[in-house]
């Protein structure tokens, strides 16, 4: 797991760009052409990785499933039956908390929806996502508790061992359609979205996609969104590694 992790961050933005500048500097000399080649790539990459205006247009692109709207929440209890959430990573050892783990900002996103369409539906919950390099507790766990402490909401099922989305769906496949229950509403971010609903129906589910945390809706920025930000930085990674992850599963599941 390490040594993919570190693969898959070298070939994908922002790694191959730093790449790409360190090549334009090791070629200075030997190949100028190519040096010059590889440093507009590598620091034109970076920059419009850092433009919300282009983490927005990337974002259209995979946020293909429209909202639940709230009032319709209540509805889902004749669509599905259950709510599976899915894990969105882990904030390690955070010192306000005693030292110990936590959903982090994503996860609690989409745990904070899933709890709201708990309340409205009366919907059982499943919480989706395993170890992080073989760690307890899962992330299944740290989500059902701080549904629990912090939302009220109790967690039915954990599935415990998922480490992709791909695993979220077969794993909770493995506890849920023995026991009847078909027809889903699966909770993560509208870009995850197309990628979750596609493996979960490979698993045998009918999915209700209930999308959260919409990065492709237009609103005012300063400079029209020209303007570089750190935050884009990050989200744009998360945008290019999920086209990745979704031509991936097409090609290979």
């Amino acid at each position: 797991m390490p040594f993919r992790y570190f693969i898959k961050q070298l070939i994908l933005p922002p790694g191959v760009l730093l790449l790409l500048l360190l090549a334009a500097w090791w070629l200075r000399r030997s190949w100028p052409r190519t040096s010059l080649l590889c440093f507009i790539a590598g620091l034109g990459g970076l920059w419009l990785m850092s433009l919300p205006v282009v983490v927005e247009f990337t974002a259209r692109q995979l946020e293909r499933v429209p909202p639940i709207a709230p009032q319709q929440w209540q509805a889902l209890a004749g669509q599905a039956d259950a709510i599976v959430v899915l894990g969105a990573g882990r904030e390690r050892g955070d010192p306000a908390w005693g030292g110990a783990d936590q959903p982090t900002g994503v996860a609690l996103e989409r745990m904070r929806y899933a709890a709201q369409l708990a309340k409205a539906s009366g919907l059982p919950l499943l919480t989706s996502g395993g170890l992080h390099y073989g760690t307890p507790p899962s992330e299944a766990r740290l989500m059902a508790d701080s549904l629990q402490r912090d939302f009220d909401v109790p967690v039915r099922w954990l599935e415990e061992q998922s480490r992709t989305t791909w695993e979220n769906a077969q794993m909770s496949a493995a506890l849920l359609l023995p026991q009847g229950v078909k027809r889903v509403v699966v909770v993560t971010q509208a870009w995850h979205m197309p990628r979750s609903v596609w493996s979960f129906e490979q698993a045998g589910f009918d999915v209700v996609a209930a999308p959260v945390g919409y990065l492709g809706h237009a609103y005012a920025r300063p400079f029209g969104g020209w303007m570089p930000e750190s935050r884009a930085m990050w989200q744009s990674g998360q945008l290019l590694n999920e086209a990745v992850g979704l031509l991936g599963y097409r090609l290979f599941y």
